[in-house]
């Protein structure tokens, strides 16, 4: 899943970046509403979470800016109020979720996977395909019953490969979905991954590697 964090607190932006890539998330991150609009213009973003009061370009302003362009992200606002009015007036602007500051980060993390199954065609919050269990909520997977453990990049490529049913993920798409806008796109990172999650996931192979488009599994 690829999550834009857009909020002015360079601290609080930076805790929740890195909470959410412990969730195997891939996480950019803008510190005000001008860099969120300059990144949503060539990033298709699952989940954006945005704090309402942004220097250079509201909240609000970018929020409307972006459902006018039909964007497919789902929107998280943010805010210091709790009250009614002011999430009446935030979901008013177009946005999917609403949460007041302070939050708990895990109630945050249910909020921003619930939206990100919503930025996709629906499928059930565990996924199952070729006798492997995947829980994202639980960062769980199982074969054959047995558990695999993954490191986060490893986890997040076969969420992807999930989430695809047995369509070709190319390499691009799995840079983009699993990494940041930081990786070097000529990087084999993709290639050295998807060996070791085939060794983890052990016999008989379930990946298949589609040769000059993908893999799929």
């Amino acid at each position: 899943m690829r999550v834009l964090v857009v909020e002015d607190e360079r601290v609080l932006a930076d805790a929740i970046a890195t909470g959410l890539r412990r969730e195997a998330m891939a996480v950019d991150v803008a510190y005000d509403g001008g860099g969120a609009l300059e990144r949503t213009s060539y990033i298709d973003y699952d989940v954006i979470v945005l704090d309402r009061d942004l220097p250079v370009v509201h909240g609000d302003e970018v929020c409307r800016r972006l459902v006018e362009q039909r964007t497919a992200s789902r929107i998280l606002m943010l805010t210091a109020s709790g009250e009614v009015d002011d999430k009446v007036e935030g979901l008013g602007l177009g946005a999917d979720d609403y949460l007041a500051k302070p939050f708990v980060f895990v109630e945050l993390v249910a909020r921003v996977r619930a939206l990100g199954r919503r930025s996709a065609p629906a499928l059930p919050p565990i996924l199952e395909r070729s006798g492997i269990r995947l829980d994202p909520g639980k960062r769980l997977v199982e074969r054959d019953g047995k558990e695999v453990v993954l490191t986060k990049k490893e986890f997040a490529v076969l969420e992807e490969l999930m989430r695809a049913e047995g369509a070709v993920v190319s390499q691009e798409d799995l840079l983009d979905k699993a990494w940041d806008e930081n990786i070097d796109p000529f990087t084999n990172v993709v290639r050295v991954t998807m060996m070791t999650l085939r060794k983890k996931l052990g016999e008989p192979q379930v990946i298949e590697t589609v040769p000059g488009v993908g893999y799929k599994l």
